[in-house]
């Protein structure tokens, strides 16, 4: 079986195609390479999203976590997400759910809320 992917690690956008071996074709730099291979074995995502917080001015505040998450486990930390209200005041980093699914990521906030106001960081 044979698949084919556009490499998103740099601007080009590599057309590749890998096989059942792992061989790559289609890349312009060893990045591409990389990118396939991992894509095949171990697809990982940054999961970017919202959570509710208690605040003056604001519902949502922005949060991600630490490091890409297995692809396959993205829907089941969105459950435990939804589920999350915190309280401002928040800040940049802070970590909002610690080691999300045993995963070893946590998720954290990028944004910073003091009383209830959006402060910039």
């Amino acid at each position: 079986m044979e698949k084919t992917m556009i490499c998103i690690l740099c601007p080009v956008g590599c057309h590749l195609e890998v096989d059942t071996d792992l061989n790559v074709e289609g890349n312009r730099c060893p990045r591409g390479i990389e990118y396939a291979k991992k894509e095949m074995t171990n697809p990982t995502r940054t999961l970017t999203t919202t959570v509710a917080i208690k605040s003056a001015t604001h519902r949502r505040l922005s949060v991600k976590s630490a490091h890409p998450l297995p692809k396959e486990k993205l829907f089941a930390c969105m459950a435990i997400i939804n589920n999350v209200l915190i309280t401002a005041p928040v800040h940049i980093g802070d970590i909002i759910v610690p080691n999300i699914l045993d995963t070893g990521v946590d998720i954290v906030a990028t944004n910073t809320i003091l009383n209830g106001d959006a402060a910039s960081g």
